[in-house]
């Protein structure tokens, strides 16, 4: 009654540790750092709008 089959019972500290052994595999084979080889789109600077209220309401 005590053969495993296929499956063995694994406490929660280890299966943890099979979790970040796997993270850590997994992130060694993404080379490239944080980002990796992603790239945003560039997109433009907005400038401020100049504030015309005193030229509009003639204000001194």
């Amino acid at each position: 009654m005590t053969e495993e089959k296929g499956t063995r019972k694994v406490d929660l500290a280890e299966a943890i540790r099979n979790k970040l052994e796997q993270k850590k595999q997994q992130n060694g084979s993404n080379k490239g750092g944080f980002h990796g080889n992603e790239t945003k789109k560039l997109t433009t600077q907005n400038n401020k709008k100049v504030n015309n209220q005193r030229r509009r309401t003639g204000g001194s």
